[in-house]
């Protein structure tokens, strides 16, 4: 078990707890044990990751900045990262809406099956929490977003781990300490860059205990699979998002292949860690400390850009949600509302979509939050609202689990691209958690 990569490790953890979640199901007291015994183990390690989240994204930003040395490159390099992201997003987009007409996994649904998931979901308190989160976002005025990158309190916005404002003040730190000049910043420039070696060290630690971490994680999604009925009837539906997802990784590949020059499938199993656990998680936001130390150890980008490009990827790179947003849009239209589906409220979906992707929380089941801005960006009717969200959330978990691995691998992927644009791809160097074991001793 020992030699075995980490990604063979994670896949036989995924697995079992697959198979021991389907176990538990169908044994009296199951789910309970999974719940009370196995769980929390899923639940430490997500949080553990959560908590080198912050001092990751901050010392590695600062870091990246102060090792350009160049104020100008930064904008260079910001330039290339977000035109990048906001490109594949409209690719994503695009796959998604031709899919989704070209299917139309929506037309002919049974009306019984249409009125059981009414029955079963539309009431459901956790839609009624994200029309109203939907609804504060839409109505805080056209700016709030900007408003929002710009922190009153940075550690409040430690505390609620506030992406967008974390990133704001490690280019703002780290471009002061640029213009201070290196003798005066080599102090705090020292700390940054022990520090984001320290957590990258943690990152190592917390991968021991990623394959039984992912075993409880998988084995407490099976047991939340409660109506495989519905689940069977929203099968064309689901097919259809995952076909565009695997789409969307082909781009991937191709942009890898031809840009950089590397091997498709060698970019796979360097990332596959990453991917797994983004499948796991559901949350690019957890997942972004084990991303960042597989893009840099095992990619052979540099610090100082995945540094940039992958916390600004969580937060604003969703080229999977945003894929799931064109499919779930049309298709609830399909369902409930067909004379809204015009082509002008399709580009109204791409627009929407790719807006409201930057800045969307890294966190589970945060595409529900952006298809109601993008819905009643169209003028999708109000009272049909709730339907239409029910329709889908029966499956949306285990296509949040599929996107999040799209989110993921785009990030990695555009990392290796502004690398490369930039000369700063270089071969792997991957470290272990044992490394310097022998000089402590």
């Amino acid at each position: 078990m020992k030699k075995l990569a980490m990604h063979w490790k994670i896949i036989i953890g995924m697995i079992l707890g697959i198979i021991f979640g389907f176990i538990m199901n169908n044994v009296d007291g199951g789910r309970g044990f999974v719940g009370d015994w196995v769980a929390p183990f899923g639940k430490i390690f997500i949080n553990l990751l959560k908590l080198i989240a912050v001092p990751l994204i901050l010392a590695s930003l600062i870091k990246g900045i102060t090792d350009l040395k160049d104020i100008s490159k930064i904008k260079n390099m910001g330039l290339r990262t977000l035109g990048i992201y906001m490109g594949t997003t409209v690719i994503a987009i695009a796959i998604g809406l031709a899919l989704v007409n070209t299917v139309k996994p929506g037309v002919g649904m049974p009306e019984e099956t249409i009125e059981k998931i009414k029955l079963r979901y539309a009431n459901d308190t956790g839609i009624a929490d994200k029309i109203s989160e939907a609804s504060a976002r839409t109505n805080a005025g056209p700016l709030q977003a900007l408003v929002d990158i710009f922190p009153s309190n940075i550690f409040q916005s430690f505390t609620e781990a506030s992406m967008l404002q974390i990133i704001f003040f490690a280019l703002f730190v780290g471009i002061c300490l640029l213009l201070i000049g290196e003798e005066k910043a080599k102090p705090l420039t020292g700390f940054f860059n022990s520090l984001n070696d320290v957590v990258m060290k943690m990152v190592d630690l917390i991968m021991l205990s990623a394959p039984y971490a992912v075993f409880a994680l998988m084995a407490n999604v099976i047991i939340a699979f409660d109506d495989t009925e519905i689940l069977l009837k929203l099968l064309l539906y689901a097919l259809c998002v995952v076909v565009g997802l695997v789409l969307m990784i082909g781009v991937y590949l191709i942009l890898v292949a031809v840009y950089t020059k590397k091997s498709p499938m060698w970019f796979l199993q360097q990332i596959s860690p990453a991917q797994l656990l983004a499948f796991s998680t559901s949350s690019s936001a957890a997942t972004l400390p084990v991303t960042m130390e597989r893009v840099e150890e095992h990619l052979g980008v540099d610090g100082e850009v995945a540094g940039f490009v992958l916390p600004v990827g969580a937060t604003v790179n969703m080229d999977g949600t945003s894929l799931y947003q064109g499919i779930a849009a049309v298709f609830i239209m399909q369902v409930v509302w067909p004379e809204g589906l015009t082509f002008t409220n399709q580009l109204v979906i791409i627009g929407t979509a790719l807006l409201a992707s930057i800045g969307s929380a890294a966190v589970p089941s945060a595409g529900i939050v952006m298809l109601v801005i993008v819905l009643e960006s169209i003028g999708f009717p109000a009272e049909l609202l709730p339907i239409g969200l029910a329709l889908i959330f029966a499956v949306d978990r285990p296509l949040d689990m599929c996107r999040t691995v799209v989110n993921v691998t785009g990030d990695a992927t555009v990392a290796m691209i502004v690398a490369k644009s930039l000369g700063k791809l270089h071969d792997p160097k991957p470290q272990e958690w044992d490394d310097n074991y022998a000089d402590v001793k």
